[in-house]
């Protein structure tokens, strides 16, 4: 807890002061050669320069981003093809810049913009190069902003003075005296290890993921638990950079973890399931099930507390790994992907038989679903029971690898070839009908009462 709060301004003054000077001797300088002729010289060598680097950085980095979108998935090949094409412009810039200089200083025409350029330009190389894999966005853009701003200042010759300023303000937290200085560099380390252990994470995940010697399903879990270790390991690092006393916070996170538990029991119990799942390899990334309440798809991702189902419709449903434990599951392709559908249909009664089969197995040659062995495996058409009003037959079929994926439009096929093939043989299918006799007698007798007449 913070006490007291102290900051002593007037002993950074002259530090400030300092900086400040420096600052306008650079001004002046620059402003006083502006419009030197060598200063113009080697701003319009530096103009040319970044517009050659731009033309002859165009045909490699369009070679390089077809080399990453065939690449097909996330690993450390893919991060750094996306490095090198952040950086293709600059590069070619500085390098040209390299010879530029040397020319200058062979003529006697001064170098200092030039070497202030290239330097700038190393700067800029290397922060893309250490964000590279961080997402774009505007995290991303401050801290590449941050990290150049600092090389900057460095090569301006601006660091040391604002350091010596930042190191005369001190801030006082109870009994302990931090400068300003020690405060943000603190914080900077910590940012820096949470940083690299969300990197080391993510190069991890993406390793395991793409490892040929290991299952999908499995190589992501592995992979997120992987980084979830490095994420846990670089907080706590952070937590020490910055000066937290660890042993302090012992009572209040056992206090928060078991108040946490009560809450997260199921997200726990996701997790176990999920894990599971994984080891007795009932479910992996690339099977088509079907849950109890009649959901099906294909299995995309198998994460910490949830799996990721495709449907036909291509849509994305979140399920809970709990779910699969606790409720029927049907996975259509955990052994073997072969499945036997039964299509039924029904014809009127007087219709030969055979004439029936012939026309089922008809329907089921005309489908590229249809797998057969000509054994065991091949269509069949089966009497299957004798109805009110027609016979009842079933057109049975065992189906490719790639017709299990589409159930629905699969079955739709089969009917539609089964309804044309009874036509062309006029082979009529009955509706439902009734029957109603009316028995009435040859005589029919009338008795009129008189009390019914008065």
């Amino acid at each position: 807890m913070i006490q007291e709060v102290s900051v002593p301004l007037p002993a950074a003054l002259p530090a400030v002061q300092q900086m400040l000077e420096a600052v306008v001797v650079w001004g002046r300088e620059m402003l006083e050669d502006a419009f030197a002729p060598r200063t113009l010289w080697q701003l319009g060598a530096v103009v040319v320069a970044a517009a050659i680097g731009y033309l002859l950085s165009r045909y490699p980095r369009q070679r390089l981003m077809a080399m990453a979108e065939a690449r097909g998935r996330i690993d450390f090949v893919l991060l750094a093809l996306v490095s090198v094409l952040r950086i293709l412009w600059p590069v070619f810039t500085a390098l040209i810049l390299l010879g530029v200089t040397a020319l200058f200083e062979a003529w006697g025409l001064g170098s200092r913009t030039l070497h202030i350029a290239i330097s700038l330009l190393v700067a800029w190389v290397a922060v893309q190069v250490a964000t590279a894999s961080m997402k774009r966005g505007f995290i991303s853009r401050t801290v590449a902003f941050s990290l150049w701003a600092f090389a900057a200042l460095y090569i301006l010759g601006w660091l040391r003075p604002l350091g010596e300023a930042l190191e005369s303000v001190s801030i006082q937290f109870g009994t302990a005296e931090v400068t300003l200085l020690r405060l943000l560099t603190s914080l900077a380390l910590a940012v820096f290890a949470l940083w690299l252990g969300w990197l080391v994470g993510n190069l991890a995940q993406s390793q395991m993921r793409s490892s040929p010697n290991l299952p999908p399903s499995v190589g992501g879990l592995l992979g997120q638990t992987l980084k979830g270790v490095a994420i846990i390991i670089a907080f706590v690092v952070a937590l020490n950079l910055v000066g937290v006393n660890l042993g302090a916070l012992t009572f209040f996170s056992g206090a928060l973890g078991v108040g946490i538990g009560f809450g997260l029991q199921s997200i726990f119990s996701n997790f176990i399931s999920g894990v599971i799942l994984l080891m007795e390899k009932t479910l992996k990334v690339g099977d088509f099930i079907e849950l109890q309440g009649g959901l099906s798809g294909l299995v995309k991702e198998i994460n910490f507390r949830s799996t990721v189902l495709t449907t036909n419709d291509n849509i994305d449903i979140i399920v809970p790994n709990e779910a699969f434990i606790k409720n029927q599951l049907i996975n259509w392709t955990h052994m073997d992907a072969k499945r036997r559908i039964h299509v039924p249909f029904g014809v009127a009664y007087g219709t030969p038989k055979e004439l029936v089969q012939k026309a089922g197995l008809e329907a089921a040659a005309a489908l590229p679903w249809t797998f057969d062995d000509k054994g065991e495996r091949s269509p069949q058409v089966w009497l299957v029971r004798f109805g009110e009003f027609r016979l009842d037959f079933e057109l049975i079929v065992w189906l490719t690898d790639e017709a299990v994926l589409r159930p629905q439009k699969v079955m739709a096929d089969y009917v539609w070839q089964v309804h044309s093939a009874l036509e062309r043989h006029s082979i009529h299918v009955p509706h439902p009908q009734r029957d109603l006799h009316l028995k009435t007698p040859d005589v029919l007798s009338v008795r009129i009462e008189k009390g019914e007449l008065g």
